[in-house]
């Protein structure tokens, strides 16, 4: 196939093979997959013409993983930023914030109690701290965690400058080692949320795209077995999901120095079996839809539950009890959870069967009913 060849060039041209593929059936070497593979290849190809595909695939991961490891990387705490409402006592309260030794995590400023407040409001201040006869009054908000750590900081700093003595001795540890950081947790949720996005995308997508440009008619006039056509687009992904694979990973360890506690082959069958999943998900949700428009509102419908819910960005342990069987249900929390038990604890792939069942019964089901439900016009 020639270099500039557009893609609708490229599905006429997969068209021509399979004609010929078919004619000449008798020839060994065209077999039961002949179609299979050319239906593949022009599917790659195409995907390869699209630069756009490339970039959000593969580019689009590697900004956000640096972007979110960067913003959530080993740094010196926050200062809380504290307003002394002015008074009589407020220079006392200013140096006993002094004299503690959380003075390089407390920036405070004396301001009138107005102000005070209304910076407050504002998100400028974390807290504001009214001395009283004989003690301090905290205004903070409980929905916002840097005013409860503001709040708990100031009142340790002050308790302890006023002569506060712990009855029990204690001691802390900082934790930044490779495996147990946010960037750790987030890598493995990353690659797992690429899998869907690209199954879900470029099979969706693909296929809604195909049908309004009626090509999907001309290849049902072919002699193709529609079962190669829905999943030589399903397979396609496990092309893409081993460069996906190799670049998100590569680049944790690389650049932010994280380890793979677990077995590389064990990832990748995990890898393949979710990305065939999500190839099976988005043939369903494309099965009967007829503009973009349509197909994109389906897979946000489908995907978003899961952005939210399967632990991408922080674990699903927040959410109540009560929803965590409904939740360790959807595909992409089994996907997370298996790479993360993989990658950083290194589980063997025998311990993640009911895992990979939730993945395989999703793909399974979501083939067979695309199969049956698929719209060719």
């Amino acid at each position: 196939m020639e270099q500039n060849q557009s893609p609708k060039q490229i599905v006429r041209q997969a068209l021509h093979l399979l004609v010929q593929a078919h004619s000449s059936a008798a020839i060994p070497e065209t077999g039961r997959w002949k179609g299979y593979e050319l239906l593949l290849v022009a599917r790659l190809k195409e995907m390869y013409r699209e630069p756009e595909v490339i970039f959000w695939v593969f580019g689009f991961p590697l900004l956000l993983a640096l972007g979110l490891g960067i913003a959530f990387r080993n740094k010196p705490a926050d200062v809380s930023r504290v307003a002394l409402v002015a008074g009589p006592q407020a220079a006392q309260a200013m140096e006993l914030l002094r004299k503690a030794s959380a003075t390089a995590t407390v920036h405070a400023e004396v301001l009138p109690a107005a102000e005070a407040f209304n910076q407050f409001r504002l998100g400028k201040y974390d807290l504001v701290v009214t001395p009283r006869d004989g003690g301090f009054e905290y205004l903070y908000d409980p929905a916002r965690p840097e005013s409860v750590l503001a709040r708990s900081i100031t009142d340790d700093a002050l308790q302890a400058a006023a002569g506060r003595k712990d009855s029990v001795p204690s001691s802390a540890r900082i934790s930044s080692e490779p495996g147990a950081r946010y960037i750790d947790f987030l890598i493995p949720g990353l690659l797992g949320m690429n899998l869907m996005n690209s199954g879900m995308w470029g099979i969706g997508f693909a296929l809604v795209d195909l049908r309004q440009r009626k090509l999907l008619k001309r290849f049902v006039a072919s002699p193709m077995r529609r079962s190669d056509f829905l999943l030589a687009l399903a397979s396609s992904r496990l092309v893409l999901m081993l460069i996906e694979l190799v670049l998100l990973l590569g680049f944790g360890v690389l650049v932010f120095h994280m380890r793979v506690a677990g077995s590389w082959a064990s990832i990748l069958i995990i890898s393949s079996v979710g990305a065939l999943c999500f190839g099976g998900v988005g043939l369903l949700t494309a099965s009967r839809a007829q503009k973009i428009e349509t197909v994109s509102g389906l897979i946000n419908l489908v995907m978003m539950p899961m952005w939210i819910l399967s632990g991408v960005f922080f674990s699903y342990e927040r959410f109540p009890a009560l929803l965590h069987p409904l939740i360790k249900a959807l595909p992409l929390t089994a996907l997370n959870d298996a790479l993360r038990a993989v990658i950083l604890e290194g589980a063997p792939l025998a311990h993640q069967p009911a895992r990979l069942l939730v993945l395989g019964l999703w793909g399974v089901f979501s083939y067979l009913l695309a199969l049956r439900w698929f719209r060719w016009t």
